[in-house]
């Protein structure tokens, strides 16, 4: 069994407030021990690393591997192995940046090809972090996840079969709830509200009534499947909690009232500020919104301000925030830039990085992640500097070790071995 000492770095448990000097052991793909002071093994790997901080592996909590900005006619209408094979490098990419989890929250594949892709991974057949995944987005007609309005006057085909997991009334979506389930979905997730990337939807509305959330998460807590809801909307999320989701996916326009409502019943928020907020405040950049679609634009316009107020109510509540982004819907490669957006809108350092490994372990019910402790899988990345002090750093990991494999090294001679 293959033994690592991690020398040299300060090591930030993903609980503590701050970093410390400190030695890993690693053998396997557990840790062995981490301290001051620790009896190095002999024959053992040594990786010396020298100005860096050693961090528990990042977690996205918010991804769609098979989507990219182009989301659409043309991009919906690629293939399943299209779609598979353009992930492949979305996923060794977000590894190499120090994500060694992520939770993949639906494709726009009519497949479950998500499902493929975690299995594969898995398996030691693709290089990658490791997935969990709800396949599809269970959603209203017409709404967030009803792809098939994108289509209307595009091509000449059926479109029904880009409504992918659309359900309506509660005996449709107990239906769909138990396919996504069969497909072998570790998450179920549905649209609460209308979304600003989709045409025929409003963010500020909720899309389905009480009966029907409650239904669908009732039928997934049955079969013993988490649900997590897009929602933007403050009634969205009222509704979403009372039905009893386990975390929300935005709530970017969610009431002081709402987060509350949250805080009390331990549902985390995945607030994926950086496409949302970024967004808002270029609304009125023309070069950036040139080729995008009009009513995405509108939408943003209309609610720049009140996304802009509720990241404040975030920012002051003690709701317990878990790391997303939603890349896909811009590059995976910049990911990394949910740390600094959380820091500037008033969320700290330490909240921003608990929200990427112990907060995000909890969330998905990691138990053996998220965090550094003698016993815990050896999920370990390092990046230059103090992310503490200066949170840019987040995107300049040049160490990653994922189940005690080494997928990425420093430039010499930080990581020069011994």
């Amino acid at each position: 069994m293959a033994t690592t000492v991690i020398t040299g770095a300060t090591v930030w448990d993903g609980l503590s407030e701050s970093a410390v000097a400190g030695t890993i052991v690693v053998s396997g793909d557990r840790i062995v021990s981490c301290g001051p002071a620790v009896d190095l093994p002999d024959g053992a790997e040594v990786v010396d690393l020298s100005g860096h901080t050693v961090t528990p592996g990042f977690m996205d909590c918010h991804t769609h591997v098979t989507i990219n900005p182009d989301i659409g006619p043309s991009a919906l209408m690629r293939g399943s192995a299209q779609k598979a094979l353009g992930a492949l490098p979305v996923l060794k990419e977000l590894l190499g940046n120090g994500f060694t989890t992520i939770r993949d929250l639906c494709g726009t594949d009519v497949d479950p090809t998500t499902l493929y892709l975690r299995d594969a991974v898995a398996a030691g057949m693709i290089e990658g972090p490791r997935m969990l995944v709800a396949p599809h987005l269970i959603s209203a007609r017409g709404g967030h996840g009803d792809f098939s309005g994108a289509m209307a006057g595009e091509f000449q085909c059926d479109h029904r079969a880009l409504e992918l997991a659309a359900a309506d009334g509660p005996d449709e979506i107990r239906t769909r709830v138990r396919q996504q389930i069969r497909y072998g979905a570790d998450w179920i997730k549905f649209a609460a509200s209308g979304g600003f990337s989709t045409p025929s939807d409003d963010p500020a509305l909720p899309t389905y009534s009480q009966e029907e959330m409650n239904t669908l998460v009732a039928t997934a807590k049955d079969l013993g499947v988490p649900v997590t809801p897009h929602c933007v909307c403050d009634e969205g999320v009222k509704r979403a909690v009372r039905a009893g989701v386990r975390s929300i996916e935005h709530g970017n326009l969610a009431s002081a009232e709402a987060l509350t409502m949250m805080q009390d019943h331990g549902v985390f928020l995945v607030p994926t500020q950086y496409t949302m907020l970024d967004d808002a405040r270029r609304v009125d950049d023309d070069a950036y919104w040139k080729g995008q679609p009009m009513y995405k634009r509108r939408k943003y316009q209309r609610y720049a301000k009140d996304l802009l107020d509720s990241a404040e109510l975030v920012a002051d509540s003690a709701i317990k925030l878990a790391f997303g982004t939603d890349a896909g819907m811009f590059p995976h490669r910049d990911n990394w830039r949910e740390f600094p957006m959380l820091v500037a809108n008033g969320i700290s350092a330490h909240r921003a990085l608990t929200s990427a490994t112990s907060v995000a372990a909890e969330l998905l019910g990691l138990d053996d992640l998220g965090t550094i402790a003698p016993g815990k899988i050896a999920d370990l990345i390092a990046m230059p500097g103090d992310p503490f002090t200066d949170i840019a750093v987040t995107g300049q990991v040049d160490f990653v070790m994922k189940e005690g494999v080494i997928h990425q090294r420093p430039p010499s001679p930080a990581g020069s071995a011994g």
